[in-house]
């Protein structure tokens, strides 16, 4: 039942975890499989806690492409069921998230008449499957039409082009909402909480023991049942089940480069559905920049703070000059930033991540451990209904019907709301009632860029922020907007923060040396510049 008031601070969280051992269902994950599935669970009713290593979203479900979309290359490749399943969630996002999910013109430039009718055919079928989801449907542009709608583009040998509409939205915070939802059912979610072991009892998962990493107090819970949903991380806690079993996921790299608007124009984004080495190319407007992704690359090894390659970047940039009139080189670079998907690894070794499956996949393990893996953004409500109803099937928990197709997200508003706070949805009034009672608040943090400093004491008090890089990556996403800018305003943030959270000069100089150096991951280094132009800032706001 969806209490009438939702508290979400980790205090009052830990709290709860100390004063109760025992729950139905114990998620170790807090990316968008994780934070989806502490929505099932919450919502039918189950005692639920949700534990994270790091903050939410912090590895992959910050680092899409931020679109909530179908899957037009799997259409392609002929996985029908597939795509049918993510147009199906897509409408569900649009219909319970609309503060954070809107109608994206997509372009296909074409520059052959028998590309005009493949592609026209196949965003055809595409709409077929969507039924009225409430997004527009596929259309053929002229070449003037093309041009008009994305300005920036090169019209040498352009026939026309294919306009379609998928989702955008903004993935960090929809993460966010998502734990935010899941507290207003009485769900209990903790970041900065690292899983150390798994507690068994005849042989069966019966709980496990994680540690606080902000005090390095450990704490030992049962539960009915324990849902693995650690993205790329699964197979570490597989190891924690059997020491001696097989990787199960392969990760794959997205990377991608954040530019000006000037090298995109317009509101409508570019899709390149075939590249010459075969991958897919987006160039998405942002808020307010243009988001260029993305790569496919394979790794062997995985971690919180993936690095963009090199050949990566020179794909991306490379591949978008021979299209945009106004060719990006390095030194144009806002942001660059990877991604690590979690996708299903296959049963012999390969480096083609064609051959690896994007469907989500649940594995029981012989001690009862349920581990969810693969699938996408777009379809975490879909993986998280699975995985419960997988719970009840296997007589861990009593049956209950799943209800998240009518749950209204965290910040519902009736649609996405424009202004400096529109990003919030329904808790933009909230800053504005902050702001009412507290008008030393109504300042910004730098006069050079929107943020006040009501909305960092709102995320301390309301958003669960324990970092700078929480507020400056994940809430405000500065960082991966405009790294230099986000590192200019880190001291005013560490200033507020230190004020509200108690803390003193020895916290805000460490916060402030740990970001700087996070901030040099996200700039592209120009030759001989090799700390490009980043100096260690000062402590002031």
């Amino acid at each position: 039942m969806k209490t009438n008031e939702m508290v979400f601070s980790r205090e009052s969280f830990i709290e709860q975890v100390e004063k109760q051992a025992d729950w139905d269902v114990i998620i170790i994950g807090g990316g968008a499989t994780g934070l989806g599935t502490a929505v099932d669970a919450a919502s039918r009713g189950y005692r639920t806690l949700l534990l994270e290593q790091s903050d939410f979203a912090k590895g992959t479900s910050s680092r899409s492409t931020k679109l909530v979309h179908g899957g037009v290359r799997y259409l392609a490749q002929g996985d029908v069921a597939l795509v049918y399943e993510a147009l199906h969630e897509r409408g569900l996002l649009l219909k319970n998230a609309p503060h954070l999910v809107k109608d994206q013109e997509f372009v296909i430039p074409v520059y052959s008449w028998l590309s005009k009718y493949k592609y026209l055919i196949g965003l055809k079928f595409y709409d077929l499957l969507a039924g009225r989801s409430g997004f527009k449907k596929s259309s053929f542009l002229s070449a003037n039409k093309v041009l008009a709608a994305i300005p920036g583009l090169k019209p040498d040998g352009l026939k026309g082009g294919v306009s379609y509409s998928d989702g955008q939205f903004d993935d960090a915070r929809l993460a966010l909402n998502l734990a935010q939802t899941a507290a207003e059912y009485g769900g209990v979610l903790l970041n900065y909480t690292r899983v150390t072991g798994l507690t068994k009892q005849n042989e069966e998962v019966a709980g496990l023991s994680f540690t606080d990493t902000e005090t390095g107090k450990s704490y030992t819970l049962n539960a009915k049942v324990v849902i693995n949903a650690t993205g790329v991380f699964v197979d570490e806690i597989l190891k924690m089940d059997v020491p001696s079993g097989r990787a199960i996921v392969r990760p794959s790299q997205g990377a991608h480069v954040v530019l000006d608007v000037s090298f995109l124009k317009g509101n409508s984004a570019l899709m390149i559905p075939k590249t010459p080495d075969g991958r897919v190319l987006f160039a998405v407007p942002w808020h307010g920049k243009v988001l260029v992704g993305t790569t496919d690359t394979p790794l062997n090894e995985h971690s919180l703070e993936p690095k963009p390659l090199d050949e990566e970047i020179e794909f991306i940039l490379t591949t978008a000059g021979k299209y945009l009139t106004k060719e990006p080189v390095r030194a144009d670079v806002l942001a660059a930033f990877a991604g690590l998907r979690p996708l299903a690894a296959p049963g012999k070794d390969t480096d083609s991540t064609k051959e690896i499956s994007r469907s989500h996949k649940l594995i029981i393990s012989k001690s009862g451990l349920i581990t969810i893996t693969g699938g996408k953004w777009t379809t975490y409500r879909r993986m998280a209904m699975d995985v419960v109803d997988k719970a009840i099937a296997l007589g861990k928990l009593d049956a209950r019907k799943c209800i998240t197709q009518d749950v209204k997200i965290h910040g519902y508003v009736a649609e996405m709301l424009t202004g400096d706070l529109g990003l919030y949805g329904a808790d933009a009034e909230g800053i504005r009632q902050l702001i009412s009672t507290h008008p030393e608040l109504d300042i910004r943090l730098d006069p050079d860029f929107k943020y006040l400093k009501a909305e960092v004491v709102w995320m301390v008090r309301n958003e669960m922020v324990r970092t700078i890089e929480d507020v400056l990556s994940r809430r405000m996403r500065l960082l991966f907007l405009d790294a230099k800018g986000a590192l200019a305003l880190a001291p005013a943030v560490a200033r507020v923060m230190a004020e509200e959270l108690g803390k003193g000069e020895d916290w805000v100089e460490a916060q402030i040396e740990a970001f700087t150096a996070l901030v040099a991951q996200y700039l592209l280094y120009a030759p001989g510049k090799e700390n490009n132009g980043i100096h260690k800032v000062k402590a002031t706001a």
